[in-house]
């Protein structure tokens, strides 16, 4: 169905993308940090809960390289 300036199945077809990769990204960031909180020989969330910068940099890089690599898979699904 073609309704003047938008294809609605592509629309929805791209919505739909866009709320799997979101869901993803949760559930890889989630799972991840929890990889992370295994390896390491400290308690990431204490640390965290303790203010150490150092721990909250690391798991922010680690939450910003999972959203850029789960964000490249979403936009080239787009095309």
């Amino acid at each position: 169905m073609n309704f003047g300036l938008f294809d609605y199945q592509v629309v929805l077809l791209n919505l739909l993308y866009a709320v799997i990769g979101g869901s993803g990204a949760i559930a890889f960031m989630y799972f991840g940090f929890k990889v992370i909180d295994h390896v390491t020989r400290f308690d990431t969330n204490e640390q965290l809960f303790k203010g150490n910068t150092a721990v909250g940099v690391m798991v922010a890089g680690m939450f910003v390289g999972i959203g850029v690599a789960v964000g490249l898979v979403i936009g080239l699904g787009l095309n």
